[in-house]
């Protein structure tokens, strides 16, 4: 069982961070003036929830496996991605 939890989370944060590498690229076209930021804003919002989402399955899966020392080092990040997203509901 452990195999696949630490299989399925490597496999997610290879996701996220080809997501990451994304949003750097797609901010640095809106700094050098490819796009502008209605159009930025409309690519990189489509992407907030499955980030979440990620980051979130493998806290939990973490925390269900008992494995605390990765359950507490992607706790903050999770934390952190709800956070934004309260905010960004709270704003709307």
């Amino acid at each position: 069982m452990e195999a696949v939890v630490f299989v399925f989370s490597l496999l997610d944060c290879c996701a996220l961070i080809f997501l990451s590498v994304y949003f750097i690229i797609t901010l640095s076209d809106l700094e050098c003036d490819y796009i502008n930021a209605r159009s930025c804003c409309s690519k990189l919002n489509k992407w907030v929830i499955p980030e979440l989402i990620g980051h979130t399955v493998v806290t939990v899966l973490m925390l269900i496996s008992l494995h605390w020392f990765i359950f507490l080092l992607n706790l903050p990040v999770a934390t952190w991605n709800i956070y934004r997203m309260i905010l960004a509901l709270i704003n709307d």
